[in-house]
């Protein structure tokens, strides 16, 4: 257990993120007692930042002051002093140093969009954030990649259209989506359809003196819908929406048992050819494990049938650091996968959220042994570079074994648009269906505003009104848009 005590709320969430990220898994308290191993102390006045460490019988203190006094220069020095204190007494490292929110590369990226020479970049990424070679090489990549990509998109008169299919064949170990089994509501998918196209509807009334940039259509597991049902999406899409315009059409196919012929031919006759096939680990003894209730061999059966569609950007999901895999397994899913050459591939650090099965549960699991390392980490990498991709979008996670990152790589002209504006909010995001978020960029004010749905199927079915008129009040007076 571990005591913090800090003089003001503006900087409580740093000096907790900084020490979990050292102490994973303990508990933060408020209130001293003989059972708090480890007491961190933190003062801010002004710009002058001090603070006491008691470890055991160990204790470290800081007395620095920013040069620069303004909450971000104070925080991250506060940031850097908490690091070179914990990093001594725990002997770890962070790759990304003190960076601990999910997007790092709008750092980079900001610098790059200035015209910052490459050496500088990652300089300052290394003295101001003590990010190790690697990472600040990484970033520097994909906030370059970023750049070139966003130049096509025009922020303020397009958009993105973002639409939630919240079913799934099963729900998987490691997951906290609020998906829904198929199986058990397969009666109900049409009437969620009906609601999903009211809500469609106003957004496109909303938006007809503007053209999408980019259409995602996520999950869940949106393959889980019959072919008709893709039909009636995807008429409705094209009969409200103009998409001639837009620059990708994404529909993540995701779990290999939820494709069949019959459901890709559909999606190919609509003009759409960005998909995924998502197996996350080509080891069938982890598949097995984690609940994806489907072989190694119908990864290969889904991607053969894919590109005999005609499918020619296909992706694919990996995580690394599923339960029981080592540096050894992940290798044996990287080279299955180079078999099948995907068009892009995006490797994931396993996050395990909250409410997972395998962290609600956690009993159960308790003899599972989770390993993610910056090494295995740099393996992926150095396979995507050696196959011809390049890395073009990367966030993190709370709770990411490894304390590392998810990266997406892809091939020259395969990237997804999406994926980068989702993660740097440089365009608005209008989202639809359970469970989906809508990301409202203003960029005169240097903005960001949400507009949530509720999660649960069936109220979003009683509650599409409602979720309508959020938005519409949202829209309404001092947020019109524009």
């Amino acid at each position: 257990m571990i005591f913090m005590s800090i003089n003001t709320h503006d900087y409580e969430n740093d000096v907790r993120v900084m020490t979990g990220a050292f102490y994973p898994g303990e508990k933060i308290v408020i209130e001293d007692s003989d059972e708090c191993n480890l007491k961190v102390m933190v003062t801010v006045e002004n710009n002058n930042i001090t603070g006491k460490i008691i470890s055991g019988k160990e204790e470290c203190g800081f007395d620095a002051v920013s040069e620069v006094n303004t909450p971000g220069s104070i925080r991250n020095l506060l940031k850097r002093e908490l690091y070179r204190i914990y990093s001594d007494l725990t002997g770890k490292k962070l790759p990304w140093g003190t960076l601990t929110g999910i997007r790092p590369i709008k750092i980079p990226l900001a610098l790059v969009e200035q015209g910052m020479k490459d050496e500088d970049i990652k300089a300052h990424f290394k003295s101001e954030y003590l990010v190790n070679d690697n990472k600040a090489e990484l970033g520097l990549k994909v906030a370059q990649n970023e750049h070139k990509l966003l130049q096509k998109i025009d922020y303020k008169n397009g958009y993105s259209l973002y639409i939630g299919i919240p079913f799934c064949p099963t729900t998987c170990l490691y997951c906290s989506f609020t998906s829904y089994p198929i199986s058990m509501w397969k009666d109900r998918v049409d009437l969620y359809l009906d609601a999903l196209f009211k809500e469609l509807s106003y957004l496109s009334d909303l938006l007809k003196d503007k053209k999408p940039d980019s259409i995602y259509i996520g999950g869940g597991t949106p393959t889980t819908l019959l072919p008709h049902q893709f039909e009636r999406l995807f008429v409705f899409l094209y009969e409200h929406f103009d998409v001639s315009h837009a620059k990708e059409f994404t529909v993540e196919a995701g779990r290999p048992d939820s494709i069949d012929k019959d459901k890709l031919q559909v999606i190919r006759k609509y003009g759409i050819d960005r998909i995924s096939v998502n197996p996350q680990t080509m080891n069938q003894k982890t598949l097995d494990f984690i609940g994806r209730r489907h072989s190694v061999e119908d990864v290969h059966r889904a991607f053969a049938l894919a590109r005999e569609c005609g499918f020619d950007n296909i992706n694919m999901d990996l995580i690394v650091g599923l339960p029981g895999e080592t540096k050894s397994d992940v290798q044996y899913t990287l080279e299955e996968v180079n078999k099948l050459n995907p068009d892009s591939l995006t490797v994931h650090s396993l996050a395990i959220k909250r409410a997972a099965a395998l962290n609600m549960f956690k009993e159960r699991y308790e003899d599972c042994h989770i390993e993610n390392t910056d090494e295995i980490m740099d393996m992926t990498y150095d396979f995507a570079i050696g196959n011809g991709y390049e890395p073009y979008y990367l966030y993190r996670q709370k709770n990411m074994a490894g304390n590392l990152e998810n990266v997406g790589y892809a091939k020259p002209d395969k990237a997804g648009i999406y994926n980068i504006l989702i993660m740097e909010e440089k365009q608005s995001i209008f989202a639809a269906g359970a469970n989906s978020q809508s990301k409202i960029v203003f960029h005169d004010e240097n903005r960001v505003e949400r507009i949530e749905n509720v999660k649960d199927v069936t109220n979003y079915i009683d509650r599409v009104s409602e979720m309508i008129e959020r938005k519409r009040a949202f829209f309404h007076g001092k947020n019109e848009l524009r």
